[in-house]
């Protein structure tokens, strides 16, 4: 994938063969040498050549003079003018974007596909730059089209007579259409490929000849008298229509009966016209207007240039426009508009004259948009965005021209002149014309409303409401023309956006959705008000403490699935002390922490931290992890024992040696590739090994918590747990779940609703309603002394059931006497609130992990009460061992203390 800063193409331009070729002919360099700073030639072209020539060129088209009768004779002349205003209006709004992005920066090779994708990301950027790269290929067919229909005005033999007469030699229908238009392709494709920069250099000399050719035809209109004309169509079958027209001169009856529409067939199509038909082929006038941002990289000054030779452009080819439509409704009746397109050639002094003009015309829209269709598609191959099929297109000769997109071009081109006529094609090239535009002020309206502060065009007189009206004025003219074209096309659009979606190619041109998302973020972390916080709408917000990746992932898998849409936080703690250090060690991780993270396709973010000590690296991170609202309110940590951990890496595919170099082929890794990744992550701990933190360390991490008002879970044996990766098909249904609520080194206590046993109840209930334990069975097993005179525990059972009712909770209760478990409890009735930690004997101990073993021994994961640490440090590894103890050999275990109330049982 191409660096931002690295020429597309080297050859430079889409949509105008004048500047394309320009570029292509200044430049011979090829990708690789620019891979890091183009290099680029002198900026010597001024506004006038470099913006105002091409863009001039672009938009005297074929309509100029072949379609201008046909819009004001169907439309009539105040409708006629009404699609002008509208036409330009659409314009002048993207103009105005494009002045805005293309001031913000130099445009390179690929022009409104460069813009697009630099701004909005590859995805919506290749797909309307293939898109766009239809629009010329189409266009490219129709201005062909459009040169054949003027040679046949002039040399096609008179359907009337089986003789030629004069110079009228030449067949005419269908197929010898296509004929003529596969050799002037032909024509285009030589000189595209062999003498393009000749071309180049006779821009300014064919803006001259049409020029002058307009010249004659307002001379004319006041020289020539009125003249009578026999006009005559081949119609159906055989027979041959006749048509008397007159051209009146300037005439207000005349004028009069052209103001209003009057739509009728077609003579090329032989379809009855409508406004939309009309306004479709008048638009294809209007395609030229990126030809000078295009030229930005060229130009002297180009936040200069461009916007003051596009705006002067267009208010030229406004008025031309406008003069020539008031001309021919005021010189021309009706039937002379309808039934010859080529009409300015029967009313000029030298006919010649606008022959001439609309073979210029012609051949050199034809040129520009085969031109610059074939940069679009190079710039797309050498982005790499498509893949295999487009491929061959990046190829180049040694002066820089891409070839074989122009053989591409040519091909697709040649398929669009079997239409036959130039009015057949034009509807779905405006249509596209249209949406590209829509994509080019949609780009503008992102990168305003992103609101970053490098988007400062020099530029200014554009705003968030201008790129608003443009789409919209762009996306209601794409229906009123075609709404069967324009659904077709939008779905075209979503699909290749939907291919480039799932294809993923990854890249680092900046994505405009990253500053959108940070806007929108901020506006809704500012709303998100902590003061409004409510029990009926808690979620975990979870930051889970790893050590070492390798032997953390079925923790951070796991923590996944519990956090039921809420904040989840990777904590790391980096030993050290910034003042020894000569750069903060932390910020180079973040990278291979964010693709642990995307290997995993865990939805977490990363906050790692540098302190002398894991316990105040673990404080700095619980107080200032996150913001606004979403801040943690549950630490989860692993759990502290003697365990030798196993090496998740060496049995997770997804790390394997298997996937080396895979990222470097089509994904842009942000630097971080697998032999990388697995190289900056230490081996898991052996036996021998020292600790990072002490028990004593351990436990006061636990306490700390506790006293920030954090609840705490505790995993252990989470590297036995099997089936939480991204692409298992685990549903829950053969899982299940064990809770139990009470603590089970405190006998003395009975009490099943304090705040604890009914936050351990809830993250059971959370883990239960997530994808891969949707279906799986919860049990929660209640404890009760049958053999004591006391009866109350029969009461309880019926109170905790309706508890479990009113919380919505979906359990199975299990009754389990532990009579035999109690009597080896040593000090009954002693209590840990006190900040003491009671000496349990081991008995009890090994009865109470008995009792769990006998009973949860099959469950995928049990739920167990954390008894609340010592208060003093020298009781930390007494409170360890007894945990150690009570869970020895359960399999999946998460120990939980709860501080804040969780369930609400109102609405």
């Amino acid at each position: 994938m191409s660096n931002e800063r690295t020429p597309l193409i080297t050859s430079g331009v889409c949509g105008l063969a004048v500047t394309a070729v320009t570029c292509g002919a200044a430049s011979d360099s090829t990708p690789e040498s620019n891979s890091e700073t183009p290099s680029r030639g002198p900026r010597k072209l001024n506004t006038f050549f470099g913006v105002m020539v091409p863009t001039v060129l672009s938009m005297f088209s074929i309509v100029l003079f072949l379609r201008t009768g046909f819009v004001v004779g169907h439309a009539g002349l105040l409708q006629g003018l009404l699609m002008v205003v509208v036409a330009y209006t659409i314009i002048s709004l993207t103009i105005l974007s494009i002045c805005a992005i293309s001031t913000n920066g130099a445009i390179q090779g690929g022009g409104a596909y460069y813009m697009i994708s630099r701004s909005l990301g590859p995805e919506f950027g290749g797909s309307i730059g293939l898109m766009f790269f239809l629009a010329k290929v189409f266009a490219c067919g129709e201005y062909v089209l459009g040169l054949v229909e003027a040679i046949l005005n002039v040399f096609g033999a008179d359907p009337d007579s089986s003789v030629s007469e004069g110079v009228r030699v030449l067949p005419q229908g269908y197929w010898y259409t296509v004929l003529y238009s596969s050799v002037v392709l032909l024509l285009c494709l030589l000189v595209c490929l062999v003498g393009a920069h000749i071309y180049s250099r006779t821009a300014f000399v064919i803006l001259l000849v049409v020029t002058v050719s307009l010249l004659s035809i307002f001379i004319s209109s006041v020289a020539v008298k009125p003249l009578d004309f026999v006009i005559t169509h081949k119609g159906s079958g055989n027979q041959t229509l006749r048509y008397n027209a007159s051209y009146t001169g300037f005439n207000t009856t005349t004028l009069r009966n052209n103001l209003y529409s009057n739509y009728s067939l077609d003579y090329s199509t032989n379809s009855v016209m409508s406004f939309s038909t009309v306004f479709a082929v008048m638009f294809t006038s209007c395609t030229g207007i990126m030809a000078g941002a295009n030229m930005s990289g060229d130009l002297k000054t180009p936040s200069v240039s461009i916007p003051k030779g596009t705006i002067v452009a267009v208010c030229y080819t406004f008025t031309v426009y406008v003069l020539l439509f008031i001309l021919a409704s005021a010189t021309c009746d009706r039937t002379l508009l309808i039934q010859d397109y080529g009409f300015f050639q029967r009313i000029n002094l030298w006919p010649p004259f606008v022959t001439v003009g609309i073979y210029c015309a012609s051949l050199s829209a034809a040129m520009c948009a085969m031109i610059g269709a074939s940069r679009i598609l190079h710039a797309l191959a050498v982005d790499q965005l498509f893949g295999l099929p487009l491929a061959p297109a990046a190829v180049k000769s040694s002066s820089g021209n891409p070839w074989v997109a122009v053989l591409y071009t040519w091909g697709l081109a040649q398929c669009v002149v079997f239409a036959g006529q130039l009015n057949a094609v034009a509807s779905l090239v405006t249509v596209f014309y249209l949406l590209a535009y829509a994509a080019v002020d949609l780009a503008c309206l992102a990168l305003e409303w992103a609101s970053a502060p490098n988007f400062r065009p020099t530029f200014q007189l554009f705003s968030w409401h201008t790129c608003l009206l443009g789409i919209l004025s762009c996306l209601v003219m794409m229906f009123v023309i075609n709404p069967v074209y324009s659904s077709g096309s939008i779905v075209l659009l979503l699909l290749l956006l939907l291919f480039l979606h799932y294809r993923s190619p990854t890249s680092s041109w900046g994505y405009i959705s990253q500053a959108l998302i940070f806007h929108q973020v901020r506006k809704y972390l500012l709303m998100l008000d902590v003061r409004k916080d409510h029990v009926k709408f808690w979620r975990p917000q979870v930051l889970l403490m790893v050590a070492n990746p390798r032997s953390s992932c079925q923790l951070i898998l796991f923590v996944n699935q519990l956090k039921k849409g809420g904040l989840y936080v990777l904590g790391h703690v980096q030993l050290g002390d910034l003042d020894s250090l000569p750069s903060d060690p932390v910020q180079q991780q973040y990278n291979f922490w964010l693709s642990l993270v995307d290997k995993l396709g865990v939805k977490a973010f990363v906050d790692l931290t540098l302190s002398p000590s894991v316990r105040q690296g673990t404080q700095h991170l619980l107080r200032i992890t996150g913001l606004g609202g979403m801040k943690p309110n549950t630490l989860v940590l692993g759990f502290y024992d003697s365990c030798t951990p196993e090496d998740f890496f060496l049995q997770d595919t997804a790390f394997c040696g298997s996937s080396v170099g895979r990222g470097s082929e089509g994904d842009y890794n942000f630097g971080v590739d697998l032999p990388s990744l697995q190289a900056h992550f230490p081996p898991v701990r052996h036996v021998e090994s020292p600790r990072w933190l002490t028990p004593e360390e351990y436990v006061g991490i636990i306490s700390d918590a506790i006293k920030m008002n954090k609840n705490v879970c505790l995993g252990r044996y989470f590297f036995q747990l099997e089936g939480e990766d991204k692409d298992s098909k685990v549903d829950g249904s053969e899982r299940t779940i064990d809770v139990w609520p009470l603590n089970l080194l405190q006998p003395g206590s009975r009490d099943y609703e304090d705040v604890c046993s009914l936050f351990l109840l809830q993250m059971a209930c959370v883990l239960n309603m997530s994808s891969k334990w949707r279906h799986a069975k919860m049990r929660i097993f209640l404890n009760v002394e049958t053999q004591s005179n006391d009866q109350g525990w029969v009461v309880n059972e019926e109170t905790f059931r309706e508890l479990l009712k009113q919380l919505r909770i979906r359990a199975s209760i299990k009754i389990v006497p532990w009579d035999s478990v109690v009597q080896h409890h040593s000090q009954p009735g002693g209590d840990d609130s006190a900040g003491t930690t009671q000496a349990l004997s081991e008995d009890f101990l090994t009865a109470v992990n008995c009792m769990l073993m006998e009973h949860s021994s099959q469950a995928a994961v049990r739920f167990l009460y954390l008894p609340r640490p010592p208060a003093h440090h020298s009781q930390s590894q007494r409170y360890l061992a007894q945990l150690e103890a009570v869970t020895s050999g359960l399999g999946p275990t998460l120990l939980i203390h709860g501080v804040t109330p969780v369930t609400y049982t109102d609405l």
